[in-house]
């Protein structure tokens, strides 16, 4: 357990390691990094951005959606990043996933991860601005008064 940022750092490792499909639902936005490691058709794992559902079923349709060639799996697991996507870098979060995905796909889905890492970088980004400007989903807390 990483005791100053309350997360269990171990549990997310296994995840990670072992779970055939996982998703991170994170704090700061309000998609989801959705993660097949099994092979599609084209031999690649399957990681992007998707936007959240309403439930288990509903992802389960989604999955069955985008790879109708992959058999849905037993279990998706999830787990809650509750911090900014820098600190999953820095704490090797990102690292770890690129490794699994890199099992499977090699450096193809290295560079694929990459790119969905910046994604959500990119939404992160977007969300705090919208945050700090009172944009769609916020309110600003005050305003600078308007000659």
């Amino acid at each position: 357990m990483d005791a100053d940022r309350g997360l269990d750092l171990e549990a997310i490792f296994r995840v990670i390691d072992e779970a055939p499909v996982f998703v991170v639902r994170f704090s700061l936005i309000e998609q989801r990094l959705l993660v097949d490691a099994r092979p599609g058709a084209d031999g690649q794992p399957f990681i992007e951005i998707v936007p959240p559902v309403s439930g288990a079923a509903e992802r389960y349709r989604y999955l069955q959606k985008v790879r109708p060639e992959v058999p849905l799996p037993e279990q998706i697991t999830v787990f809650f990043w509750p911090r900014a996507l820098q600190v999953m870098r820095d704490l090797g979060v990102c690292t770890r996933i690129e490794a699994r995905v890199a099992r499977v796909g090699g450096d193809t889905a290295v560079e694929r991860a990459r790119r969905v890492f910046r994604e959500a970088e990119r939404l992160e980004r977007a969300d705090v601005v919208a945050a700090i400007r009172g944009g769609e989903g916020y309110e600003t807390v005050w305003e600078r008064p308007r000659a």
